[in-house]
């Protein structure tokens, strides 16, 4: 079965590599969707570092780095614990851009927070981190899906704005 590379991964590889960046990240909802989506495109090894699967909320904080404070009083599903996750996969995989993705792809609504929310962070170098909450709709797949696309499109439209 041949692999259908998706059109935003060839652009944010294509983009890395010009830019001589790299690139990891934290991943909860997505399970290393993201990573793999990556990997997938020819030349991706000149950019990609790697990526943790931090699942469950006690590997958040112990893989990548969330505090226990933010775990505590904000929930694995915040923007805070985005933005930690984005900054620990930079870190613990020394990469210049680090991504975090955390959110409810269902079945069920998870801390307050209803099916299809999703909060996705991105650590540039000498940056603060952005964090976007998004809200999609479909099944947990398609969630999942939506999320990287998101957040490799995220990566792209930032180096652009921010100039690197």
């Amino acid at each position: 079965m041949e692999t259908v590379l998706s059109p935003l991964a060839v652009a944010t590889i294509a983009d890395l590599s010009k830019r001589r960046l790299t690139i990891a990240a934290a991943e909860s909802l997505t399970a290393g969707m993201f990573c793999a989506s990556l990997a997938s495109v020819p030349g991706a090894s000149a950019v990609l570092r790697g990526g943790l699967v931090v699942y469950a909320t006690d590997l958040k904080h112990r893989l990548a780095g969330v505090s226990a404070a933010t775990l505590q009083k904000m929930g694995p599903v915040a923007e805070d614990t985005a933005a930690e996750l984005a900054e620990g996969a930079r870190r613990t995989c020394q990469a210049d851009i680090g991504v975090g993705l955390t959110g409810v792809a269902g079945p069920a609504t998870q801390g307050g927070h209803p099916v299809g929310t999703v909060f996705i962070g991105v650590a540039l170098p000498q940056a603060p981190v952005n964090v976007r909450e998004c809200h999609f709709r479909g099944s947990r797949q398609d969630i999942r899906q939506q999320s990287v696309d998101s957040a490799l499109g995220m990566v792209c439209d930032l180096l652009d704005q921010l100039g690197y």
